[in-house]
């Protein structure tokens, strides 16, 4: 991620997702991959949530694993900016650490990692765990 071109406070938050993103794969062990991340409005995400998984409204993250079997991970991530926002306030945390905990999401969903749809069976998943152990890690590394 080539952040040079931003202006300071958008060039940090690249930094810190590309650290976010960095980090989640070197704990997986996985040293080759290509991923991109897009942070995207409420109208974007909402278009991608309806074309892809059939939901006419914002989501936070949607991602797209786009590797075959046995090759390098191969993906993109899109972030819900103005859902993060609501996710963050609602969770009082940092705008940047939930926007953070959704790179983190997004990329293991590529890296093949699951979780059930909704609820208490989310949030006690091994996906989940192990997305919060990665968000601390970066947040601390921060």
């Amino acid at each position: 991620m080539d952040v040079g071109h931003l202006p300071p406070s958008l060039a940090a938050l690249g930094a810190l997702l590309e650290r976010a993103v960095r980090e989640t794969l070197a704990a997986q062990g996985t040293e080759d991959a290509e991923l991109s991340v897009a942070l995207l409005d409420d109208l974007g995400i909402t278009a991608l949530n309806r074309e892809h998984l059939g939901h006419d409204e914002p989501t936070d993250v949607i991602s797209f694993a786009l590797h075959g079997a046995g090759e390098p991970p191969l993906g993109d991530v899109y972030v819900g900016v103005e859902q993060a926002r609501r996710q963050a306030a609602e969770a009082g945390v940092p705008e940047a650490e939930e926007l953070v905990r959704l790179a983190v999401h997004g990329t293991l969903h590529v890296l093949g990692w699951d979780h059930p749809v909704a609820g208490d069976e989310r949030v006690r998943s091994p996906m989940w765990d192990r997305q919060e152990s990665l968000v601390a890690q970066v947040m601390r590394s921060g």
